[in-house]
C-alpha cells in the first residue's frame, strides 16, 4: 500500500510540474530594447552626456567616474560622477558605451 501511494505521489508531482508552458510579452511605447535583425540585444542610443567640471578631489587613491547613462526597462536614467576608491591598484575605469545598437556597462579593468 505504501509503495502504492509512494508512486502515485510521485506521477502526480511529477506531472504537476512537467505541464507545457506558454509565455509571451506586449509592449507599447516603442521600441526600447528588443532583438534587432540579426541577432543579439539591442538598445536605442543614450542621450548625450551631460558636460560639467568634477568636483574638488577627494582623497588620494580615489578616481573620478564620470557621469553616465544607463538603461532602466525601456529608458535611460542619469547616473552622476562620483569618486571612487579603485578595486585593486592600478585599475582604471572605463566608462559604459553605446556601440553598433549594443550598450556595454563599465567596468573597472
Amino acid at each position: 500500500m505504501k509503495t502504492k501511494l509512494l508512486a502515485l505521489l510521485l506521477l502526480a508531482g511529477s506531472s504537476l510540474f512537467a505541464g507545457p508552458r506558454v509565455f509571451f510579452g506586449v509592449g507599447f511605447g516603442g521600441p526600447a530594447y528588443g532583438y534587432g535583425p540579426g541577432y543579439g540585444y539591442y538598445a536605442l542610443p543614450p542621450p548625450p552626456v551631460y558636460a560639467y567640471a568634477p568636483p574638488a578631489y577627494a582623497r588620494p587613491g580615489f578616481t573620478w567616474v564620470g557621469g553616465y547613462w544607463y538603461p532602466s526597462g525601456a529608458r535611460y536614467n542619469w547616473r552622476a560622477g562620483y569618486w571612487a576608491r579603485p578595486p585593486y591598484a592600478g585599475a582604471r575605469w572605463y566608462g559604459p558605451r553605446y556601440y553598433n545598437h549594443r550598450y556595454y556597462g563599465g567596468y573597472w579593468r
